[in-house]
């Protein structure tokens, strides 16, 4: 540690940041779920067979209309415009380098590697490089593949019906406004036949950056995904690499040992079939995911009762998280009780949240908490 003082040196230290987050969380899963992952996949792969569903000239021509003209150019300097100029005949072979990469199964080393731009959060301390949020731009014509392998994701989601009902991530006509509107809907029936809503609230902590990918790849296989779309993704996670930028310079070439592309357009989908397999809860508890944030939802009459149902699906999701090496970002992780405008009650005991420390489930003190739920319901 120290002082960074030239732009070479602020580089690598903010490079330095990146490649710590991007390390996989402590190893906590089971000796039996260690041999799953490692045998799983390899037998899969050798048993496994699939039609290919490759592309053609309408598909790459509505993905390349589908491109933001307002993109910042790739680290080759080519922006997303030149890619709608381009001819029928290079579009043509485009069509022949993406089927053979879904022939072949390999995603090319040049796409796998990011030169990373960090933009400052508003109002952090500038002199911390985990003050900025890294902004990962690819090679474009890669992430145009992307988008035909998306494609193939989505449609074995939505014809198999793969995501839990309680998750809304990146799933057509499930926006987060409409997750949000599910939930004030639950909490304001509940004030109705005056019972109580008791949710936690949690983040995962960089969520993107630490997923297992061996244990992703594990999970594909146990949905029955095509192999030859496993075997595509197995390609694209190996071997990532980044460098950081900082005003002219440039730091060293580093690995990703850990979580999706950052800024790839699968990964946000990636990760939602990796926590598809949360544990259900009880008649008494309910989920509600979008991606990486979770709210846990029960009701109840009594505020203990609460309580119990919450803490006892906790336990479980504490034993799933630590075996698939998932970690809880405490300080955005808060726990409340939604109760009627002057309603008073027993201050419940505390919920041991999944990394082992205590939140209230009233939070606050009773005059404030009746005004944001008095909010809530009004909204």
């Amino acid at each position: 540690m120290g002082i960074a003082f030239s732009d070479s040196d602020k580089a690598e230290a903010l490079a330095d940041n990146l490649e710590t987050q991007s390390q996989p969380v402590t190893d906590h899963s089971s000796p039996a779920v260690i041999k799953m992952v490692d045998v799983g996949p390899k037998s899969y792969f050798m048993t496994a067979a699939s039609e290919h569903k490759l592309t053609n000239p309408e598909e790459v021509q509505e993905a390349i209309r589908g491109l933001k003209v307002s993109k910042a150019p790739d680290p080759n300097g080519i922006p997303d415009r030149a890619l709608k100029l381009l001819p029928q005949l290079a579009v043509s072979l485009l069509v022949l380098i993406f089927n053979t990469i879904l022939l072949t199964y390999h995603f090319p080393t040049a796409w796998k590697h990011a030169r990373v731009i960090s933009v400052l959060k508003p109002g952090k301390d500038p002199v911390l490089p985990s003050s900025y949020r890294p902004i990962s731009p690819y090679d474009t014509i890669g992430k145009l593949f992307e988008k035909i392998l998306l494609v193939r994701i989505l449609h074995e989601v939505s014809e198999r019906g793969m995501m839990q009902d309680g998750q809304f991530g990146f799933r057509p006509r499930r926006s987060t406004f409409m997750q949000l509107a599910r939930l004030v809907e639950r909490i304001t029936k509940n004030f109705g036949v005056k019972k109580l809503t008791g949710a936690v609230f949690l983040d995962v902590d960089k969520a993107v950056d630490t997923v297992w990918i061996d244990g992703l790849l594990y999970k594909l296989t146990l949905l029955n995904f095509p192999s030859y779309i496993v075997h595509t993704i197995s390609s694209y996670f190996q071997g990532r690499t980044f460098e950081a930028s900082f005003q002219t310079a440039t730091s060293s070439r580093r690995g990703m040992r850990a979580g999706v592309a950052q800024g790839g357009l699968n990964s946000p989908d990636l990760f939602s079939l990796y926590v598809n397999d949360m544990p259900s809860p009880s008649h008494h508890v309910e989920l509600a995911l979008y991606a990486d944030d979770t709210a846990i939802i029960a009701t109840s009459r009594k505020p203990e009762q609460l309580v119990s149902y919450l803490e006892s699906y906790l336990n479980d999701l504490q034993r799933w998280l630590s075996e698939w090496r998932i970690a809880i970002n405490v300080s955005k992780s808060t726990a409340i009780i939604f109760a009627r405008a002057g309603r008073r009650f027993i201050q419940p005991r505390p919920v041991t949240n999944p990394m082992g420390r205590h939140h209230s489930l009233s939070g606050g003190n009773p005059r404030q908490r009746s005004h944001l739920v008095a909010s809530h319901r009004s909204g």
